[in-house]
C-alpha cells in the first residue's frame, strides 16, 4: 500500500475535485434564500442497519467547506448502526452545511456499504488465518475512499494502485513469454531501477505453481480460479515459501471453504463493485 501522507494527500484530491464538480460557481440555490450569516445544525441519520463508514472522511469534508463548522460524533467508523440512529451533529453556518451535505452523503453511503460487505466476509472468515483483499476493481476518482471502508470493515487492502506492487497475471506472463521470463525480467527491472516492491505472481494451474516456485524472490503467489482439491494441493506444494492468495469469482457462499483449503488471503473484487448505497439522510434540526 502506499504510504499514510500519500493517502492524505488523496483524499484531499478527491474532496477538491468533488467540491468543484458540485458547487462550481456556487451552490446558487442556499445563496438565493439562505442568509449568509444564518447559522444551522443537523444529524446524520441512518435508514438501515449495517456498518458504518465515513465518518472521519465527513469531518475532512466540513473541515474544508469550511473550518468553523462544528461537528459532535456520536458513533464511530466501523460501528454497527440501525435505523433511526445518530452518527453525528453538526452545527454553523447554515450554507456551508448545504454545501457539503451531498459529497458528505455520497461518501458515506458508499463507504458504508462497503464496509457493511467487508464485515460479512471478514465475520464469515472468523477463526481461520485466512484475511479478505480487496482489489483495484474500484470506482475511478474514488479509490482511496474505498480501500479505506474496507479497512473500516475489518478486510486488509491490496496494491492501491499499479506502482506500489508487482503483479505479474496472466497476460503480463503470455506477453512475456512465460512464468520464468517474466519473473526474471521484473527482478532485473527492479534492481535496475532501484525499486523495492513485491511481486505476486498468477498461477493458472497446478503446473504453474511449479513453475514459480523454481524462481525465488516472489512474495505471493495468486492460486486463481482453482477448485478447492487444487487449492489444497497448491498450499502444499508453496509451504512456507511465500504466501498464498486465492481469487476468482469467490463470494460469501465459498468463502470459508476456500478458507480451509489454507491459504493466507483471500481477494475479492465483490466488496467494491458489488455493493449498494447505504441509506443515509442529512436533517436540519
Amino acid at each position: 500500500m502506499i504510504s499514510k501522507d500519500q493517502f492524505e494527500k488523496e483524499l484531499e484530491i478527491i474532496i477538491k475535485n468533488a467540491i468543484r464538480e458540485d458547487v462550481g460557481d456556487g451552490d446558487h440555490s442556499s445563496l438565493a434564500c439562505i442568509p449568509k450569516d444564518a447559522t444551522g445544525k443537523a444529524k446524520l441519520l441512518v435508514k438501515e442497519k449495517g456498518i458504518i463508514g465515513g465518518v472521519e472522511f465527513a469531518k475532512q469534508i466540513f473541515a474544508y467547506v469550511d473550518p468553523d463548522l462544528k461537528i459532535e460524533i456520536l458513533i464511530k467508523d466501523g460501528s454497527k448502526v440501525n435505523y433511526g440512529d445518530i452518527v453525528f451533529y453538526v452545527e454553523g453556518s447554515s450554507q456551508s452545511i448545504l454545501k457539503s451535505e451531498r459529497l458528505v452523503l455520497n461518501a458515506m453511503q458508499r463507504m458504508s456499504a462497503i464496509a457493511t460487505k467487508t464485515r460479512s466476509f471478514a465475520d464469515l472468515l472468523h477463526g481461520s488465518k485466512t484475511k479478505i483483499l480487496d482489489t483495484r476493481k474500484t470506482t475511478p476518482g474514488i479509490r482511496a475512499l474505498e480501500k479505506w471502508a474496507v479497512k473500516i470493515g475489518g478486510g486488509e487492502n491490496h496494491r492501491f494502485a499499479l506502482y506500489d506492487m508487482i503483479m505479474l497475471k496472466d497476460n503480463h506472463i503470455d506477453f512475456a513469454g512465460g512464468i520464468t521470463k517474466a519473473i526474471t525480467k521484473t527482478k532485473k527491472y527492479l534492481k535496475d531501477t532501484h525499486r523495492d516492491l513485491k511481486i505476486i505472481v498468477e498461477a493458472r494451474n497446478l503446473d504453474e505453481i511449479e513453475e514459480i516456485l523454481k524462481t525465488d524472490g516472489v512474495y505471493r503467489i495468486l492460486i486463481d480460479n482453482f477448485n478447492y482439491d487444487d487449492t489444497r494441493k497448491a498450499v502444499a506444494m508453496i509451504g512456507n515459501q511465500c504466501f498464498t492468495e486465492s481469487s476468482g469469482g469467490i463470494n460469501e457462499d465459498t468463502l470459508r471453504a476456500y478458507a480451509d483449503c489454507g491459504v493466507d488471503f483471500i481477494s475479492s473484487g465483490a466488496l467494491t463493485h458489488s455493493v449498494y448505497n447505504m441509506d443515509l439522510s442529512l436533517k436540519a434540526i
